[in-house]
């Protein structure tokens, strides 16, 4: 029998898993009665599949309509996908008029009003949804019919919330990354985040938490990513999930988990120091040194407490550093983030993101757009392009930088070469005018294979800031080496014996990548 409900998504990539499709499918029975799960089914795509494609698989399985049964697609909306998945509710309510089409995610959320997938679509839930959905769809398939469109999200106390870990299948375990959460919400109020709306956080009850972790274990699962956006905001949680995770300890075991970088007690500490290496990875989210612009936008960080914090982990720490800094927050000067830039890399973290700042849908940061001449690309991701002291071309010339950082550093193919080209006064000036050169170079930041990344860098080193041509070709030679690549780069030619074709990375690539940082970004 087809079913009745079809819950879907666009996703970046395979490997990502929808945790909150698996919400709503796990609260199906809770909420909406009984046999409303056995008649719904989770469907998954990536956005690099052509919509004509996804639109005739979910058809295809739905079948043909019957008069007096009604059918329900629900898709969840993100900035990434909200485009394709306009265009997918278009298709599909084009084929069949009939179905009912539920949107929700943080994309529809919030400012709703004019977007053109929320007038395509029946029905809309903004906020929370582990309640909602499950009530809406028992309304459309046994009525009565619901009288609004628009439904805002109830909010249950967390007991109230079926876990949704059971819905993980054991594909799901072997090939893609699990994303858990003990908690929900934030107590910060940083106006460029969605969790600036909440008023505090919420955390699950932990036995139950952990009793689903461990049955997910159990059934084999080795890759945690934990999407709390305030892992250590409760020392006593985060103690005892470690732990957890200490009592089943095994070489394959990975967690990711995204930290506040000023809140770092010792009996943390000393917890995480009994961790090998290659099992920790912190997202910690700098975002900015500089004070005037944490007070613009309402971030609390003691900068003094996040470098020691900092330089804890990078020295006497096994976990892999993600550190976050982001380009074009109010009232922050090319300078100024140059300076922070500079104090972060003195750190000696893994790896920097630099990321450029986006307004997101019912973020608080929209109320300084007038005040500090922001303006935003009006198409997702929202970029923004310029502010009243970064002009547009800088935001440019940045967003070239962070894409060959990226490649140059946060790779980790380059480490000692990196060595060379950042030992200056400023880390940051001396990569800008490398990007800069290498703009002008390449004239793109894409399709820049490894090759073309030593030559380039050979050409740099050697010709514009005149290091010794025989020195920079070892150093590339032992870079290129370690890196695993197997092609031959023209200035490493005949120092590279038995050249092998090219050979695809391995799915370990992340520890793969963690290994070729060795301890940290020097």
């Amino acid at each position: 029998m087809p079913p009745a409900i079809i819950l879907s998504t666009l996703n970046a990539r395979y490997i990502h898993a929808s945790l909150g499709l698996r919400y709503l499918l796990a609260n199906l029975d809770r909420h909406g009665g009984a046999g409303l799960r056995q008649r719904a089914v989770l469907r998954e795509f990536t956005i690099a599949r052509p919509v004509a494609e996804i639109a005739a698989a979910i058809l295809a399985e739905l079948g043909e309509p019957v008069a007096g049964q009604p059918q329900i697609v629900g898709l969840g909306v993100y900035i990434w996908n909200v485009g394709t998945t306009t265009e997918l509710v278009r298709q599909l309510k084009a084929a069949r008029p009939t179905l009912s089409i539920i949107l929700g995610g943080p994309e529809v959320s919030h400012e709703w009003q004019d977007q053109e997938i929320v007038r395509l679509a029946d029905h809309l839930i903004t906020g929370w949804g582990d309640v909602s959905f499950a009530k809406l769809c028992r309304a459309l398939l046994d009525g009565p019919p619901p009288l609004m469109k628009v439904i805002p999200g109830e909010q249950p106390p967390l007991d109230d919330i079926a876990l949704p870990y059971a819905e993980f299948t054991d594909d799901d375990l072997a090939h893609r990354v699990l994303y858990v959460e003990a908690s929900r919400g934030c107590p910060f109020k940083c106006e460029f985040c969605l969790s600036a709306l909440d008023k505090t956080a919420w955390a699950f009850d932990q036995t139950r938490f952990l009793a689903a972790l461990d049955t997910l274990h159990q059934r084999g699962a080795r890759h945690f990513k934990f999407v709390d956006r305030t892992f250590n905001l409760k020392i006593d949680s985060s103690l005892a999930i470690l732990q957890f995770f200490l009592d089943r300890l095994t070489p394959d075991l990975f967690l990711h988990f995204e930290v506040i970088p000023d809140h770092l007690p010792e009996r943390l500490k000393a917890m995480i120091a009994r961790f090998p290496p290659g099992v920790l990875q912190l997202e910690i989210g700098v975002q900015t040194f500089n004070p005037e612009v944490q007070q613009t936008i309402s971030r609390r960080q003691d900068n003094v407490s996040t470098c020691a914090n900092l330089a804890w982990l990078a020295d006497h720490s096994p976990a892999h550093l993600h550190v976050d800094l982001i380009f074009g927050l109010p009232g922050e000067t090319l300078e100024s983030f140059a300076q922070g830039f500079d104090r972060l890399y003195a750190l000696h973290p893994h790896e920097i993101q630099l990321g450029v700042l986006k307004r997101l849908r019912g973020t608080p940061i929209a109320r300084h757009s007038a005040a500090h001449g922001m303006i935003y690309d009006p198409e997702p991701p929202y970029t923004v392009q310029q502010t009243a002291v970064v002009d547009a071309a800088t935001v440019q010339r940045f967003t070239r930088l962070a894409r060959y950082w990226d490649l140059l550093a946060n790779s980790g193919r380059f480490k000692a070469s990196l060595s060379l080209l950042l030992d200056a006064s400023s880390p940051f000036a001396a990569f800008l005018a490398f990007s800069d050169w290498l703009w002008l170079a390449t004239a793109q930041t894409h399709r820049l294979t490894p090759e073309i990344l030593v030559d380039r860098l050979f050409d740099y080193l050697t010709t514009v800031i005149g290091h010794d041509r025989e020195a920079v070709r070892q150093t590339l030679l032992a870079d290129y080496q370690t890196s695993g690549a197997r092609a031959n780069p023209v200035c490493l030619q005949g120092l590279l014996k038995d050249r092998e074709k090219p050979v695809p990375r391995s799915a370990k690539a992340l520890a793969q990548r963690q290994a070729l940082h060795g301890s940290v970004i020097r």
